[in-house]
């Protein structure tokens, strides 16, 4: 049965229940050494559409976090967590072994490489894991497979995406779900990511409502839409067996009374669901114009141990009846075509709620960021030509890890 006790949503320490409450504490990811380690001959299989200019990265990383500060909200980065979890021998065990268990590698390399890890300090492994280890960075190499690789090669692959925090972790309510990312060049991520709300004492004792042992689910695919309403959407990277666990593990939690799984297409500016769709307010949402109107949604709900699935209907139908109001308000970008498609693939409509009708936003994205303000929607607008490389927004660069309860969120 779902539980919305306003006492206990306003003692949470970490937890959100909304797009749109006030954002207290959110993880972010400073661009470092795992971008440098980005070429033409690895880019496109780790994700990235362009190299970009890490150190312009890190000045517009930089201002999105001064940003967020400037409003009051906690910046956490993932680096600094992950060095004080790895401080916790199980969370180095853990890491570890995720670094090197790849087939690829062999037995003899992989025994070499784990060897070395584990001599390191935390700072130092830490940065391993996430900018990764060439071969010419090996104390001592064996084996076939070694004799094999050139000495630019990586034996532990670098994780430029965790740049997006959003994706291997999403907090429902005073739960963390700890997604499972379906692109092999991802899946590490969720590793360090799990040691971190595993291991590190700040959260101690907090319950994982999902893990990346199970079905395909990635954070950019979830939203918060109101309390005890989560919009899924799958596809390829979240499937539906991924919607479906996460939904029967929210009910039986008492975190949702209703899922909404959203069919996305499995294009390069689609990816996530919210690269189409994220809310600015209580009652709205931003949506890329060529997509807003034929959006579908698969109702689920609790029906004892199974679930009632109903639909599909129109999304923004769905959406308003779980949510408990007569009308989702789209603010539709109104955009030319070609216009449209621009600022879609520069990420328009991944933007960041910090409070109702407060959002971060690209600041080349004019077009959307002033319908956005017509709609009365203050927009702080940051600068990302080199961060949008990765094809993703302030959303997709954030993972809220704490917001103010929907229910006492003051309006105005």
């Amino acid at each position: 049965m779902f539980r919305a006790d306003a006492a206990t949503l306003a003692a949470m320490t970490h937890g959100a229940d909304s797009e749109v409450g006030r954002l207290r504490t959110v993880l972010l990811h400073r661009p470092g050494p795992e971008l440098k380690r980005l070429t033409p001959r690895n880019n496109d299989r780790l994700l990235f559409d362009a190299i970009p200019w890490v150190g312009r990265a890190q000045d517009e990383h930089d201002a999105f976090a001064q940003a967020l500060r400037d409003r009051s909200i906690e910046v956490l980065y993932l680096g600094e967590l992950l060095e004080r979890a790895l401080e916790v021998e199980a969370a180095r065990a853990e890491t570890i072994e995720a670094a090197t268990s790849e087939r690829r590698l062999g037995e003899t390399l992989s025994r070499r490489v784990r060897v070395q890890l584990g001599d390191l300090h935390p700072l130092d492994l830490a940065l391993v894991l996430m900018a990764g280890l060439r071969v010419d960075e090996l104390k001592a190499g064996a084996g076939l497979v070694h004799r094999l690789l050139t000495h630019d090669d990586f034996v532990i692959d670098p994780l430029p995406n965790l740049l997006f925090t959003r994706d291997s972790s999403v907090w429902v309510r005073d739960r963390v779900a700890v997604t499972s990312l379906a692109m092999r060049a991802r899946t590490r991520e969720t590793t360090l990511t799990r040691a971190i709300y595993t291991h590190h004492p700040r959260f101690a004792g907090t319950e994982h409502v999902y893990g990346p042992d199970l079905e395909h689910v990635e954070g950019g695919d979830v939203l918060l839409l109101a309390p005890g309403v989560l919009a899924v959407g799958t596809g390829e990277r979240t499937t539906p067996a991924g919607v479906e666990r996460l939904a029967r593990h929210a009910f039986q939690r008492g975190l949702a009374h209703t899922v909404l799984a959203v069919p996305i297409a499995q294009e390069r500016a689609t990816m996530h669901l919210d690269t189409v769709c994220t809310m600015v307010d209580t009652d709205a949402v931003v949506m890329y114009p060529n997509i807003a109107h034929s959006l579908t949604a698969f109702t689920v709900r609790p029906d004892g141990e199974a679930a009632e699935v109903s639909g599909p209907d129109h999304f923004l139908v769905a959406a308003a009846r779980a949510m408990g109001i007569d009308q989702l308000r789209v603010i539709d970008t109104g955009l030319d075509p070609v216009t449209a498609e621009r600022e879609q693939w520069d990420d328009g409509n991944n933007t960041l709620a910090l409070a109702p009708r407060v959002a971060v936003a690209y600041e080349r994205n004019v077009e959307t960021n002033r319908r956005l303000q017509e709609n009365g929607i203050e927009v702080i607008a940051i600068p990302g030509s080199e961060l949008g490389s990765g094809r993703g927004g302030p959303r997709c660069m954030s993972c809220p890890i704490s917001r103010e309860p929907l229910e006492t969120t003051p309006r105005g």
